[in-house]
């Protein structure tokens, strides 16, 4: 008899131990499931910009940069770099410099907040993807890629709040050497911007998310 309670009373702690371990189950998958949209939010999106002189493929950073990423997304998804262009094309001594594209005042949304690089901690190296901009917060459209290291762009350089990196080319670094190579017009453009503005311009055709 003795021997038949104490295994019953095991047996009963089991059953108690299973019971309360259910609901910290449930709560675990509720969380596990609560979260994966979360990180399907922040995780890496890539972007195809289909250009006259070849493809250009965007990794944009969700996680560390996620304001300038969401604006370039939208403008992505509303169609607005298409038939957009490449109109800059900056030195920076051997082997480095930028090409610069934007879309149209007309289509162009709300600036955005700024993201310093000494926040996101990206930087301005060889590939990286930064929104061109005058004063903090006014960015909107203009995209620059990165050909070298440019890090004296990042926060602390030549400006105090430096530009905002969102992403970097994963693939179609040819092109745009291509593009950082092509003809440039030596009287249009305005002050340092001189003899930078590419003649005739590189179409982007489209612009669309890598399914």
């Amino acid at each position: 008899m003795a021997k038949s309670a104490a295994r019953g009373n095991r047996e009963g702690g089991e059953s108690r131990g299973e019971a309360e371990s259910m609901p910290k189950l449930f709560l675990t998958l509720l969380l596990l499931l609560v979260g994966a949209p979360a990180v399907a939010q922040t995780s890496p999106v890539r972007v195809v910009l289909a250009t006259g002189e070849g493809n250009i493929v965007v990794e944009v950073d969700r996680a560390r940069a996620p304001i300038t990423a969401a604006n370039f997304l939208r403008y992505v998804d509303d169609g607005r770099y298409d038939g957009a262009t490449f109109y800059r094309a900056m030195p920076g001594g051997p082997g480095r410099g930028l090409i610069q594209a934007g879309v149209p005042h007309e289509r162009r949304l709300a600036p955005i907040a700024h993201e310093p690089t000494s926040r996101t901690g990206l930087s301005h190296v060889d590939g990286a993807v930064s929104i061109a901009r005058d004063a903090p917060g006014t960015a909107t459209a203009d995209i620059t890629i990165m050909l070298g290291d440019m890090t004296y762009l990042d926060a602390g350089g030549v400006d105090p709040d430096g530009y905002a990196v969102f992403g970097r080319i994963v693939d179609g670094m040819e092109t745009v050497r291509r593009i950082h190579a092509a003809p440039t017009s030596p009287t249009e453009g305005e002050g340092t911007m001189r003899g930078q503005m590419l003649d005739p311009r590189i179409r982007i055709r489209s612009a669309r998310r890598v399914e």
